[in-house]
């Protein structure tokens, strides 16, 4: 499969759904988490792919331009807006008590999910999304160096990137002082992170 001609398909169908998606915008920084976790939830409760899409793009193309504080308050609604459907379990149990059939394992298995990973899944779609998602995840490493409170996102990203980057797709290379000079730079950022963080604890 030509993967260009994919990824430029996929970006051309993006491209022309946006004009589709009409809403006001909030272009100032301090507004636009809210902004954010209204698309998120517009997005969730789409059915459209075309406008699925679009609104995808949309999310990580306002969440790229976002500044730390706004950033951290996206964080923040996707740990609690986004979580788990507490009413929904509770249907699921009282299903499942009441017949234990397969259908009703498989709706309490849908049911128990947290609201993340179905948004988590929808925006991988967008052009460049794994990418994006990738990079919104290392930004959230950084903000759990002061807020273990987000960690419940993190648990999120685990799950999907375990399952994503399964082993069998992975090519082992030899690292050394000739790779990439971005790739070095990402091991060099890991290890003065996890120093930082020791001699913060020590």
């Amino acid at each position: 499969m030509n993967t260009s001609f994919f990824s430029e398909m996929l970006q051309s169908i993006a491209d022309r759904s946006r004009a589709l998606i009409m809403r006001e915008r909030r272009e100032p920084a301090r507004e636009r988490s809210a902004g954010l976790v209204e698309l998120c939830e517009a997005l969730l409760s789409g059915r459209g792919e075309a406008s699925g899409l679009a609104l995808a793009d949309e999310i990580l193309t306002d969440y790229a331009a976002l500044t730390i504080g706004p950033r951290i308050a996206f964080f923040e609604a996707l740990a609690t807006t986004f979580g788990h459907d507490r009413a929904g379990i509770d249907a699921a149990i009282a299903a499942w008590r009441q017949s234990p059939t397969e259908d009703n394992a498989a709706e309490l298995h849908e049911a128990a999910e947290p609201r993340r990973l179905e948004l988590i899944r929808r925006l991988n779609l967008a052009p460049g999304g794994t990418a994006a998602l990738v990079r919104m995840r290392e930004q959230l490493l950084d903000a759990m160096d002061r807020r273990d409170d987000l960690g419940v996102i993190d648990n999120d990203f685990v799950h999907l990137f375990s399952a994503w980057f399964n082993r069998g797709f992975l090519v082992l290379r030899r690292i050394d002082w000739s790779s990439p000079a971005a790739i070095l730079e990402k091991i060099i950022r890991y290890a003065i992170r996890k120093i930082d963080n020791f001699c913060i604890r020590a």
